[in-house]
């Protein structure tokens, strides 16, 4: 029987729809032993306006009866709900996430303009950078569905740190394949010929038939994102470098290009 996962699920009193909570419970009855849930209220001063007039940032008792509690009792999942008021809005949801001992943080990803698909503050992505667990990014539109687990690699790598995420990668993918019975793809991009992957050694070293191995030419976004809606994929599970504490000023070209690229749910392994 699989082990009971807690997730820590990220709620914002200012948005009008709560993407990561539904998934929540959605996702929740796909598998054999219901979560956990920690919900986390908090508002990001970098993404709201946080002035008084902001009637959003006012809530009664009434709203986290409604908003949460009835969507999470209808689930039926255990929870308890959380409330900060720290300025540090993703301090803080590591800080809690690792006293809850998370299995992994939801975290809720909303369109922002016509020319970008999807918003991201320097805190969220020192969130996805500093975070001891995975980090999942809940778009409002994907599907809820936990049937095709993608994940994204790079057997070209050399360096021992990407070599770690590598595996990282694969044994979370491998394991929420397990939690959802879902079919694990993996998706390996390359740039040109001399740094080809080789395709018996990712399927010696991942386990998985080669007819669910996708090694494409092009930048790895446009790989990604092309393989995921080609087969379907339910997650896609890729992987970010914790740059060392540089957090603030490297927030990393190749992870922010396919997080943009993607129209599914994301799964972010940190490896700092």
């Amino acid at each position: 029987m699989s082990k009971q996962q807690i997730m820590f699920v990220v709620v914002d009193p200012n948005d009008e729809q709560h993407v990561a909570l539904e998934r929540v419970a959605l996702t929740s009855q796909l598998q054999e032993v219901k979560p956990f849930v920690h919900v986390f209220v908090a508002v990001d001063g970098n993404a709201v306006d946080t002035r008084a007039y902001n009637a959003n940032l006012v809530r009664d008792q009434s709203w986290f009866e409604e908003q949460i509690r009835v969507v999470l009792n209808n689930a039926g999942v255990e929870h308890l709900i959380e409330v900060s008021w720290s300025s540090e809005w993703q301090e803080s949801i590591m800080q809690s996430a690792k006293r809850a001992n998370a299995s992994l943080i939801y975290l809720p990803v909303h369109a922002n303009t016509s020319n970008r698909r999807f918003f991201f503050t320097e805190s969220k992505w020192e969130l996805l950078k500093g975070a001891a667990c995975p980090v999942v990014l809940i778009r409002p539109s994907a599907r809820t569905e936990r049937k095709k687990i993608l994940a994204a690699v790079n057997f070209q790598a050399t360096r021992d740190v990407q070599v770690e995420l590598n595996e990282k990668i694969l044994a979370e993918a491998r394991h929420f394949c397990e939690v959802y019975d879902a079919e694990l793809h993996v998706v390996n991009g390359y740039m040109d010929s001399y740094s080809y992957p080789d395709r018996g050694r990712l399927a010696n070293e991942t386990g998985v038939p080669t007819d669910r191995i996708h090694v494409d030419n092009g930048y790895t976004s446009d790989v990604v994102s092309k393989v995921a809606e080609n087969i379907n994929a339910d997650l896609v599970v890729m992987g970010t470098l914790g740059q060392n504490g540089m957090t603030k000023t490297r927030r990393g070209n190749t992870a922010e290009r396919l997080i943009d690229a993607l129209d599914t749910d994301v799964m972010v392994i940190n490896h700092g």
